[in-house]
């Protein structure tokens, strides 16, 4: 008896991905051109605290947005913190979540539902490819009192994509419901 791989047969894919694997793309550049920036702003130090996983220099932008430089070993926003070994078992994980997000995207029967899955499958990537270059991930967007975390645009990318994927799910829910 023959095993079928039907999940990602022609019949189930749909037009969506055309345009998501650009968002993707664009997710990426933008995230690790915003990084590659920070890292080389000589005032943030970058590189000479990376071993210490802690806030290194502060650059004052506005008094509501400033840059701080912080290298992350978890998931967004600090959260899961994981050296050494438990790097690469972090890597895998959202390796996979990111593999099985983007058999979604293929098969996503709505706009926003391509979208959403875009953002979040291009900012893990963004990520990704901090974590497998430095052990950690870049972190600078600080919104100080008013936001406690430090962030990034991937970062940004995952949380609104999760968001825009939830109120998809419930919006197409309530509308196979009426």
């Amino acid at each position: 008896m023959a095993v079928t791989m039907d999940w990602l047969s022609r019949e189930k894919i749909t037009r969506h991905w055309r345009w998501g694997l650009p968002l993707i793309a664009g997710i990426i550049a933008l995230d690790q051109l915003t990084k590659a920036g920070i890292l080389g702003t000589p005032s943030l130090r970058a590189i000479d605290c990376l071993n210490g996983a802690s806030a290194c220099g502060h650059v004052e932008l506005s008094p509501i947005v400033d840059f701080t430089m912080m290298w992350n070993p978890g998931v967004s926003f600090g959260f899961l913190q994981a050296l050494g070994g438990g790097r690469w078992l972090l890597f895998v994980m959202i390796g996979a979540i990111v593999a099985g997000f983007t058999v979604w995207l293929f098969r996503a029967e709505r706009r926003m539902t391509a979208v959403a899955l875009s953002m979040v499958v291009g900012g893990a990537i963004g990520n990704l490819v901090d974590r497998a270059r430095f052990g950690a991930v870049v972190d600078f967007v600080d919104f100080g009192p008013l936001f406690p975390w430090i962030f990034n645009v991937a970062d940004a990318s995952i949380t609104m994509g999760a968001a825009a994927l939830l109120l998809d799910q419930l919006l197409a829910g309530r509308k196979r419901a009426s």
